[in-house]
């Protein structure tokens, strides 16, 4: 756990960049806020209160998450890389937990989060979900516009915020998913769930607020999943690969059959 964006950020992309035995296989980054629901289930029982405090305290926690695989061969290095992070992070001191879980737990983690999102009636709900990746030369200012100045000051937040770096040369450049121009990226998911007090429609406000914060300060950012209404914002959205899709689509599906809900050539 993080109360310093800085170190939580420097980290983060620290561990994305290593590449011997010593570095990670998974990394995810998720904030936690004083206006929003303070999950510790993750964390023992006996640390629950304090990590609770440690929100309401800062108003804002960066979780920094790490996975290593391992089995009865690599057994020996799982001491090292613990013993890397621990000396290596900035993390707030005596704030690092450890699990040890079966491989197939880990793969089915989401499956908790769901079963939780149900105890608390937030499943079966409108989800206007917003993700969006923005480049690593911006991230401060979104940082300190969106999360600081936008969701800080909300009455109330419900669901999960992701927030983690991702190296450019992951992505295979000849899928349509369209990335920041940089070599580092950050991928940030505001997973809000529309209930309790709050309905779809401030979301969906709140949504176009940070779309139009990014606009507003020229933070070139790229939305995933996004519908635009207009040929000219998917032209722009796509950039340089716009006439490889177009032609792609008229070559490969002439009678525009396939994924007909985005309108992306209508």
């Amino acid at each position: 756990l993080y109360s310093d964006f800085s170190a939580f950020k420097r980290d983060q992309e620290r561990l994305i960049s290593m590449t011997n035995d010593l570095g990670v296989d998974f990394l995810e980054g998720q904030l936690m806020m004083s206006n929003g629901i303070v999950d510790t289930s993750f964390f023992p029982l006996s640390d629950q209160t304090r990590v609770a405090s440690l929100v309401n305290d800062h108003r804002i926690i960066y979780v920094l998450e790490v996975a290593k695989y391992y089995d009865s061969t690599t057994l020996p290095i799982i001491n090292l890389v613990m013993d890397m992070l621990s000396k290596t992070l900035g993390f707030a001191p005596g704030f690092m937990f450890i699990q040890d879980v079966p491989y197939f737990d880990f793969l089915n983690r989401v499956r908790n989060e769901e079963e939780k999102l149900r105890s608390l009636g937030l499943w079966e709900v409108p989800h206007p979900w917003l993700n969006i990746f923005v480049p690593k030369s911006r991230i401060l200012d979104f940082h300190d516009g969106v999360i600081s100045g936008l969701l800080l000051n909300q009455t109330a937040t419900a669901g999960v915020t992701l927030f983690y770096p991702t190296n450019r040369n992951k992505w295979n450049n000849l899928m349509s998913t369209m990335s920041p121009d940089e070599d580092v990226f950050y991928v940030i998911g505001l997973l809000q769930s529309a209930g309790g007090s709050q309905n779809w429609q401030e979301l969906e406000n709140l949504n176009d607020k940070i779309i139009q914060f990014c606009e507003n300060s020229g933070i070139k950012i790229k939305e995933y999943l996004m519908h635009y209404t207009r040929k000219e914002d998917w032209i722009k959205h796509f950039g340089p690969k716009w006439y490889d899709f177009l032609r792609r689509k008229i070559m490969f599906d002439p009678k525009r059959l396939l994924s007909p809900g985005q309108d992306i050539f209508n």
